[in-house]
């Protein structure tokens, strides 16, 4: 473990060279006030990029274009917006999102093609490139306005989701800033919603990009709201080097260090990803240990905070055991159920096959807590993984029955 110095109230502008900002075009017509629907990131310097995508075989025209400048390892700048996912827009939707990354390039005083698009909102509708553009253009980001980025990306989200940490290795100290958006239609695959990643390290692409995917499977791949993978999944990371020093390729001693502080903040994301799903009234966080291998810990784990029935039970507080049980029996991991055991909170419920003589009372009062903690001990190895989910209540069909209308 290294020692991370969490930064209060940081961000996505937070590292040296970063500054973000947002603006308000209309697009976006539900949530609070002040609303902010359009927003930019940019670094003071070049960037090495990586990135990981949704595969839902609907994927919006901005990740059609990012899915290649990604490739490309290099990149400077997001615009985003809100209110409007440019999603099944055929040919006007991919001349949009490249006319998106124009006109902030214009803006900015960078060249277009290092400029990375991100829209989320409502699927199937033209975006209203009338009220984009302007908008765009009057976007000032600074780096005391990140949060304005962060509010900027929001839709049916309750809180804004950012956190930053620092990390020191020998002489040089490297931050790592993040943000995310996500409350509905969150069942990560290769990535999940909105999570935009900065640090001022200096990496080498590929090192970035490895480190992102493996990341990713760790954190934001990991979280469930409702078994819906949207089709605006975008995680992206840029490393501009401001904190100096050698470039961080797998040799690198700093390079286990950055890595653990890259997973550290994204893992604080998926969590607040997870707190946020709609109409939640709790957070599930399980964690599978004593599997025969990384891959069964995880799907196990992923497949018990998404089960319906398991969200449910942790809605209405009812220790209904076998909901867990059948949900890690059918993930695909391998089990053996007279070796595994499980844990509703600090209470072994199940052990080694057979249920204990812990009253349903005290499981049911475990679970009365805004995070509910579920234990699954497979019993046949050393490998663990944890997931986190929501619980799913009637204040989600409501949100998602008049999502447009």
């Amino acid at each position: 473990m290294v020692d991370l110095q969490w930064i209060e109230g940081g961000g996505i502008a937070t590292p040296r060279g970063f500054r973000a900002g947002g603006v308000y075009a209309g697009i976006r017509t539900y949530g609070e006030e002040p609303r902010f629907d359009v927003g930019i990131l940019v670094s003071d310097f070049p960037c090495a990029v990586g990135g990981i995508f949704t595969t839902n075989a609907f994927p919006g025209e901005p990740v059609k274009l990012d899915r290649v400048r990604v490739a490309s390892g290099h990149a400077r700048a997001i615009v985003a917006n809100s209110g409007n996912a440019n999603v099944a827009t055929g040919e006007q939707g991919a001349r949009d999102a490249l006319r998106m990354a124009e006109i902030a390039a214009e803006s900015l005083g960078i060249p277009a093609d290092e400029v990375l698009v991100a829209s989320t909102g409502v699927i199937g509708r033209v975006l209203p490139m009338d009220k984009l553009e302007p908008a765009i253009r009057s976007v000032q980001p600074t780096a005391e306005t990140g949060m304005h980025f962060t509010r900027a990306i929001m839709t049916t989200d309750t809180v804004a989701k950012h956190h930053a940490a620092q990390v020191t290795v020998g002489a040089q100290t490297y931050t790592v800033g993040g943000t995310a958006k996500g409350s509905g239609m969150v069942h990560p695959n290769m990535a999940t919603v909105f999570c935009f990643m900065t640090t001022d390290a200096p990496c080498d692409p590929a090192w970035l990009q490895q480190t992102v995917r493996e990341v990713g499977d760790r954190s934001i791949n990991m979280v469930d709201v409702d078994m819906d993978t949207s089709t605006s999944d975008t995680m992206l990371l840029l490393a501009n080097g401001a904190a100096g020093g050698d470039t961080i390729t797998d040799g690198h001693p700093a390079a286990p260090a950055l890595r653990e502080a890259i997973e550290a903040v994204a893992i604080m994301l998926a969590r607040d990803l997870a707190a946020d799903g709609e109409g939640a009234h709790a957070m599930i966080t399980v964690t599978v240990d004593g599997a025969e291998s990384y891959e069964d810990a995880r799907i196990a784990a992923r497949t018990v905070t998404a089960s319906p029935l398991v969200k449910t039970m942790v809605y209405g507080r009812d220790a209904n055991l076998g909901r867990v049980l059948m949900a890690v029996g059918r993930s695909g991991a391998h089990i053996e159920p007279a070796k595994t055991s499980v844990w509703i909170g600090e209470h072994c419920a199940f052990d080694h096959g057979a249920p204990t003589d812990v009253p349903y009372a005290t499981l049911s009062q475990a679970m009365d807590l805004p995070e509910v903690l579920i234990r699954v001990d497979l019993g046949l190895g050393a490998h663990s993984a944890t997931a986190w989910g929501s619980d799913l209540t009637e204040q989600y069909i409501k949100i998602n029955a008049e999502y447009t209308t």
